[in-house]
């Protein structure tokens, strides 16, 4: 009977540690949903791991905000990120801010914005490392290759993560939402692209209070996108002067045929970073290429005359993490 009982148990352990080897290997190709606890809150976030992940070597990882009044899902379905990251084969995160209800209307502490996030002084930078640190417990990732992005308060909390954690990130790249930060000061310098038009009726390109959210009276100051750029192409020791491109133009039997989009380049930078702005015009605040047609009334026009994801993986795939 003892012989029994201690073949049981080793066997018992055998499996045990099975299970262990393989949750570290990494998961499961698809669609996953995790918690953890951070500031006294319950936090949340999605991950979409691509199709040929799996053989062991460490993936790159996209952090992609959800905007003011979203949540991750939303942000998932809207962004269209996942067929980029399958196609590139890197990870896709959508994290939940917090405060709304039932699980929606989430807001970030960017800083000066946004909504109950940023009212309560929720610490959104220390969830999302802590969310770097619970996702790398799970599966393999390349640490030298995590990157931030988000919409509009998302792209805000995206800039925020990159000044306040930016040995955590090999580059940031923010749509359709200035830095909102009243303190400037990152300990590194990090590539940067920044993707907004300049006719986003919410999130004005020149800056200045937006118009209220719906049904309320709340609204939100923007500061300059220009403003915003020279602070980070001051911070990275980047020209004065962009490098312009010629500007791409919709295609001409496409709803989106009048939009343009214009890529300013500010580079050669320290260490290797540089700075991106793709101008846009006819598009409202919206991420381009994402869903079209998506709340217009709020929103303003879809584009498809570039692909945000498509343009941010090509700037992303160039950097590296700074060490200092």
């Amino acid at each position: 009977m003892t012989r029994v009982r201690l073949s049981s148990l080793f066997l018992l352990a055998g499996a045990l540690l099975a299970a262990a080897i393989a949750g570290a290997a990494g998961l499961a190709p698809g669609d996953h949903e995790f918690t953890l606890n951070h500031g006294q809150l319950r936090r949340s976030y999605l991950v979409h791991v691509p199709p040929h992940a799996g053989a062991g070597k460490p993936l790159p990882a996209v952090v992609n905000f959800h905007g003011g009044g979203a949540n991750a899902r939303i942000q998932k379905e809207y962004s269209r990120m996942d067929e980029t990251a399958d196609r590139e084969g890197f990870i896709a995160v959508y994290p939940d801010g917090s405060g709304g209800i039932a699980g929606r209307f989430l807001t970030w502490n960017a800083g000066a914005c946004c909504g109950w996030a940023a009212a309560s002084r929720v610490d959104d930078v220390g969830f999302a490392v802590a969310l770097l640190d619970d996702l790398a417990r799970r599966v393999a990732l390349d640490a030298e290759r995590i990157y931030a992005t988000g919409l509009s308060n998302g792209s805000m909390m995206a800039y925020r993560l990159a000044a306040e954690a930016p040995h955590r990130l090999a580059g940031v790249a923010g749509v359709a939402g200035s830095m909102t930060l009243p303190r400037f000061a990152p300990a590194l310098p990090v590539p940067v692209m920044h993707i907004h038009s300049v006719d986003d009726g919410r999130a004005l390109y020149d800056g200045g209070l937006g118009p209220a959210f719906p049904f309320t009276n709340t609204r939100v100051f923007h500061e300059p996108v220009d403003d915003m750029l020279a602070k980070w192409i001051a911070h990275n020791g980047c020209p004065a002067r962009p490098q312009v491109g010629n500007p791409v133009r919709g295609r001409p039997d496409a709803a989106d045929a009048a939009h343009t989009a214009t890529r300013y380049g500010y580079f050669p930078c320290r260490d290797g970073t540089e700075v991106v702005l793709w101008k846009l015009t006819g598009a409202g605040h919206v991420w381009p290429g994402g869903v079209q047609d998506y709340l217009p009334w709020l929103l303003g026009a879809g584009t498809t005359v570039i692909d945000a994801n498509l343009e941010m993986w090509r700037f992303f795939s160039r950097h590296r993490r700074q060490h200092r």
